[in-house]
């Protein structure tokens, strides 16, 4: 388990902010950060990693404490079995796609965990290339696979997939599915996309002016009625249309568009451009939109 009581006087763009936070993650959650920018949401990753000191708190992963103003620990960041992608990729222009890789290498580490990444991350076709010849979503997969050369307990994922494209993104995602489950990590993960956050996130922490005001599963958080578990999906509306006595909704799934038939009472609050989930109500589709 990751147990946050932390506080931080921070600059925010509306002047100074104090970040004062409780959290509780239990380990080999998917868990994301959500709430508008200036909030402290990067500010929390910077710290659980040892980037960042807190002003004062206590910082304890597995019942080992990493940070306490009271007990005067500080765990430096290479001691913290943390792997980190950022948005902006990090990677070194200079080196190839392996020799990233095999930067990120402990001192004595057997190489064998490239070979597998490289795999699992489908970039053995890449290994010899440079980052400015590779696609974003190219380069963010080995930010990824760099970030877990050295098998860390924990992920943390700062918007990593909010510069690409929807259907890189999609593919992303559950490369960032296959590797938590498979290296059995907890994840930590910011993000503005709701669908995203539907997607991935077992748990959901709302931040407002450096505190946390909600928590609770992605249902729970973002659809204000109960609906069934038979299906549901999330997407965003390209278009309403009216036909005869109902409305045509237009809502692209994934790389689908999907046709719901809706009422005028179900479209009130709708408009193009809104994310909602398409789910199941007494057998019918309805369509929700997310807050």
């Amino acid at each position: 388990m990751i147990a946050l009581n932390i506080q931080k006087e921070l600059q925010s763009t509306d002047g100074k902010m104090l970040l004062n936070l409780n959290l509780r993650i239990n380990k080999g959650q998917l868990v994301t950060l959500y709430g508008p920018s200036g909030v402290g949401k990067t500010s929390t990753l910077r710290m659980l990693s040892g980037l960042l000191k807190p002003g004062e708190g206590v910082i304890t992963v597995n019942d080992t404490t990493w940070f306490s103003t009271d007990k005067d620990i500080n765990l430096k960041p290479q001691l913290r079995k943390i792997g980190y992608v950022f948005q902006d990729y990090a990677l070194f222009p200079h080196m190839s796609v392996l020799q990233n890789l095999e930067f990120a290498l402990h001192k004595n580490q057997k190489s064998n965990i490239i070979t597998e990444l490289l795999t699992i991350m489908e970039l053995d076709q890449l290994k010899g290339r440079k980052p400015d010849t590779l696609s974003g979503g190219q380069k963010q997969r080995v930010a990824l696979a760099r970030a877990l050369v050295q098998k860390p307990e924990i992920l943390l994922l700062d918007e990593p997939l909010s510069a690409l494209d929807s259907t890189i993104r999609l593919k992303l995602q559950d490369y960032i599915l296959k590797v938590h489950k498979k290296y059995s990590l907890t994840t930590i993960l910011i993000s503005h996309d709701i669908g995203e956050i539907y997607k991935l996130s077992d748990w959901v922490f709302v931040l407002k002016d450096g505190l946390l005001i909600q928590e609770g599963t992605p249902s729970e958080v973002f659809i204000s009625k109960k609906v069934s578990g038979k299906f549901k999906f999330t997407g965003e509306i390209i278009s309403i249309e009216k036909e005869d006595v109902v409305f045509i909704v237009r809502v692209l799934i994934f790389s689908e568009i999907v046709k719901v038939i809706a009422q005028e009472s179900e479209i009130q609050n709708l408009g193009p451009g809104d994310k909602v989930i398409i789910a199941s109500k007494a057998f019918n589709p309805i369509i929700l939109k997310l807050e």
